[in-house]
């Protein structure tokens, strides 16, 4: 967005527009912004389970074997259930495909998934950074719109008492 010319091949120039389309272009990006905040709250989300997941998988030692745990069936659904095994451990890999890994291969496995999350997460932040200034770019445009109005309003109204006092 930007409201002068010349400054990238995909601005807008905002002073050309009337005050009906840039409310339309406001909606939009403001749509957009809760868009990429609910995905952004995904994203820390999934990496608190991720993070949450390290710490279990780095509780697990030879020592746990014959330990009781809770097992997730579900995301609200637990049943007990004693570890064995404990160099073997059944990790998601998504899509409801699973894959056997010691602890270490897992932790690893947590720990590149929780870089993709953590990149995600800063490419969504700039995206939101970049859509918040947008929303302020053209509230700004409209409230100049709005002054421009107000004033040829006011000069019209001068113009109509002037002329009725001649």
């Amino acid at each position: 967005m930007s409201t002068t010319e010349g400054s990238s091949p995909n601005a807008i120039n905002l002073d050309e527009m009337s005050l009906e389309e840039l409310n339309q272009l406001k909606q939009q990006e403001e749509n957009r912004f809760s868009g990429l905040m609910a995905r952004f709250q995904q994203f820390r989300a999934a990496a608190a389970r991720l993070s949450a997941s390290m710490l279990a998988v780095s509780e697990i030692t030879p020592a746990s074997e014959g330990k009781e745990v809770l097992v997730p069936l579900t995301e609200s659904v637990h049943a007990p259930g004693k570890l064995r095994e404990t160099n073997k451990l059944l990790v998601e890999l998504g899509t409801g495909f699973y894959a056997e890994k010691s602890p270490k291969e897992t932790k690893g496995f947590l720990e590149r998934k929780l870089k993709i999350v953590d990149a995600n997460s800063d490419n969504i932040t700039k995206a939101l950074t970049t859509t918040r200034q947008n929303i302020e770019q053209i509230s700004m445009a409209m409230q100049g719109k709005m002054l421009e109005i107000r004033a040829k309003q006011e000069g019209r109204r001068l113009q109509a008492a002037g002329g009725e006092e001649n």
